[in-house]
């Protein structure tokens, strides 16, 4: 029988479901709707440890500024004002505007450029790119605006490794995914490319293949007219793996940029500007 005695304040239990929904984020600082799983392309993060929330938020103010400027979403939002604000101005149905109004309220969420998927991995966050965001050049652009401003931005971030797409951690998908990784690089260039390049990998917890295992396989899906350059290569090829996932980028000027370091290449750009004045 319970206690019902007037006056005395009973005290409810806290069960397990409010304290699920009283949490926020992870015990690595990410939060609990971040997508679950590293795939597809993206940008790997090097960050300060114990800084994984605060360096998600640097990144995503970092690349939605990036992306604004570089892959402008479609005005179709502000045709539509533009039609409301014509409808007002003559006088339109009452009914409609509410109509309309209730519409707009159901509308689905626009989808977000960028994820933050969980890597439960101290110091290493995956940021992942939907279309049409493409990481190499979104990379790119912000490693070039620090070397020209020689400013970060950023406090806890210090390296980035954009990748064009991701597979599982097989050699047969590694092969595959190499090869349309180049085959798209060199598409864009054109006919008959003879280039330089130079193999960066690198492996983070995972032990199933070896570290020659995976350059072979690398290096038997590059076309045979690239050669390999190991002191000044024109490309690199870039290869991270990381637990069950593999990812593959082709990049150039990953010597000059400081093998995409960001202190680095701030550091560079700082020195240029005092050695100009």
């Amino acid at each position: 029988m319970t206690d019902s005695t007037p006056g005395v304040a009973t005290k409810r239990k806290n069960t397990g479901d409010d304290r699920d929904k009283s949490r926020r984020f992870r015990s690595d600082g990410t939060s609990i709707w971040t997508k679950p799983v590293v795939s597809g392309p993206g940008v790997w993060v090097s960050c300060t440890k114990g800084k994984e929330k605060q360096a998600v938020g640097e990144v995503y103010q970092v690349f939605e500024s990036i992306a604004s400027d570089i892959w402008p979403e479609a005005a179709s939002d502000e045709g539509g004002k533009a039609n409301d604000s014509d409808e007002a101005e003559n006088g339109g149905d009452f009914e409609a505007q509410v109509a309309k109004e209730l519409a707009s309220i159901k509308r689905p969420r626009k989808e977000q450029r960028f994820a933050n998927c969980q890597t439960s991995t101290p110091c290493v966050i995956f940021i992942s790119c939907r279309p049409p965001v493409e990481p190499v050049k979104l990379v790119l652009r912000y490693l070039d605006n620090i070397r020209e401003t020689g400013v970060t931005q950023t406090r806890y971030i210090s390296r980035l490794t954009p990748i064009s797409n991701s597979c599982i951690t097989a050699l047969p998908e590694i092969k595959h995914l190499v090869r349309k990784t180049m085959e798209e690089f060199i598409s864009s260039l054109g006919d008959d490319v003879t280039l330089s390049y130079k193999i960066e990998l690198r492996i983070r917890n995972h032990s199933t293949l070896t570290r020659q295992s995976l350059i072979e396989a690398v290096a038997d899906s590059v076309p045979k007219q690239l050669k390999v350059d190991l002191e000044a290569p024109e490309i690199f090829v870039l290869v991270e793996v990381f637990k069950s996932t593999c990812g593959v980028s082709v990049v150039r000027d990953y010597y000059r940029l400081k093998r995409f370091n960001v202190l680095e290449v701030a550091n560079e750009g700082r020195r240029e500007d005092a050695e100009v004045g």
